[in-house]
């Protein structure tokens, strides 16, 4: 995996993470980037090139090369988001079972992870969706070829979400924790972004960019569902969720 905000943290120090956290949004935490900034554009483009594309083919014998890169990239532009394979492989124009399979290939090769839906006493819960998220945010511009700043993109929300989500996922993995981890929806569009299932306790929590922007938990998942906590996490209070295991 790449480094991860609790590692870069203890090595380094907060302040230099803060300071550094727009950058972390687009170039990512692969250890080529941080050791060398001020050329992380080349280096992430060699290592989508080298690492997703070609080692994958001569692992795999992939042959249809230019089908799982469109895959890829499809699945890059709309990080977040559910992910239904049919439509995926109507987008673009293949077979859904070699969609799947190469899918499968990536998440095993530590590329991208799924988030479930969580489903089991609302009526109206999505229960077969999934989402799909990358385990570094430089990967996600490296394949869409999209390194401009945040203040010139309207994938904010995305980046950061898959930011969070991701070094949270690396923090469980490195500190050897055992969680579920899923996304709930309604089919009334209630949503939560991302949940945490520890033995009977269920952690909820609401991503957002920015605390001046008002999020809540459902009401209608909070009366379903016993042993909750909740979280709003956002830039400014991240800290403890990237580095603790009780938030």
């Amino acid at each position: 995996m790449p480094f991860s905000y609790a590692e870069l943290v203890k090595n380094a120090d907060f302040l230099t993470e803060e300071r550094l956290l727009k950058q972390r949004l687009i170039y990512g935490t692969y250890p080529e980037i941080v050791n060398d900034l001020a050329n992380a554009e080349e280096h992430l483009k060699l290592l989508a090139d080298s690492y997703l594309y070609k080692d994958l083919f001569a692992l795999e014998q992939i042959n249809k090369p230019a089908l799982f890169q469109k895959i890829i990239k499809a699945l890059a532009l709309q990080v977040g988001s559910e992910v239904n394979f049919s439509e995926l492989a109507q987008r673009v124009k293949a077979d859904q079972k070699t969609v799947e399979k190469y899918v499968d290939l990536l998440e095993k090769a530590f590329v991208l992870f799924s988030l479930p839906a969580f489903s089991g006493n609302v009526r109206n819960e999505i229960k077969k969706n999934r989402k799909i998220y990358f385990y570094d945010n430089g990967i996600i511009n490296a394949v869409t070829r999209n390194f401009n700043t945040l203040n010139n993109r309207n994938d904010v929300g995305a980046l950061w979400e898959n930011y969070l989500i991701s070094e949270r996922l690396k923090y469980l993995h490195q500190n050897q924790l055992e969680a579920e981890r899923f996304f709930w929806r309604t089919t009334q569009q209630q949503e939560i972004d991302y949940l945490e299932k520890t033995g009977d306790d269920l952690l909820a929590v609401e991503i957002k960019w920015s605390a001046k922007v008002k999020a809540k938990i459902p009401l209608t998942f909070l009366k379903a569902y016993d042993n909750v906590s909740t979280k709003i996490i956002t830039k400014e209070n991240r800290f403890e969720f990237l580095t603790n295991t009780n938030v």
